[in-house]
């Protein structure tokens, strides 16, 4: 049995982690293409380290109201709310994530940009099942604005069927 010679070795493993490298960058791009969700690279923060952006130019988030309180619940039930905002800047505003505090509390909220001057949506649903008492829980939007982050908050109080109040 003939053995290869090394620099015929050394040139087969370089192949074969040169194949598998490209094998997974490109499942990791596919998987970016198929997820559904805004890729964070396209949120254009013009934010520089320096400090001298134009802040502008940048859009803005305007919330009617950054809290609502559901009131009384009853332990089971899923209520929902919209957050209106209305972008006030000068350019596109893109959402690029949306978390609620705990797996309770399911955002949804606008994929497309939001013209200036434009409504959009962020829609907050509330799963009080497990839950009882008072509830606050917080949805942390991530945006191309500056700053970059805006807090909303829903609560209500929870109580058993048995103890619904008139």
């Amino acid at each position: 049995m003939q053995k290869f010679p090394t620099m015929k070795r050394t040139g087969l493993v370089f192949l074969l982690i040169a194949a598998v490298l490209s094998v997974a960058v490109r499942c990791k791009q596919e998987s970016m293409k198929n997820d559904g969700l805004l890729s964070t690279e396209i949120v254009n923060n013009p934010v520089s380290a320096n400090g001298n952006a134009n802040l502008d130019k940048l859009p803005k988030f305007e919330f009617a109201n950054k809290t609502h309180d559901f009131g009384v619940i009853i332990e089971g039930e899923k209520v929902s709310y919209s957050f209106k905002f209305k972008n006030t800047g000068k350019s596109d505003l893109i959402i690029s994530s949306a978390k609620g505090s705990c797996g309770c509390t399911v955002p949804k909220y606008d994929k497309e940009p939001i013209a200036p001057g434009k409504d959009g949506f962020i829609e907050v649903i509330f799963d009080s099942s497990g839950k009882s008492g008072m509830q606050s829980k917080t949805i942390t939007v991530m945006a191309n604005t500056q700053p970059n982050t805006e807090v909303l908050t829903v609560m209500g109080e929870v109580v058993s069927a048995n103890k619904k109040q008139p």
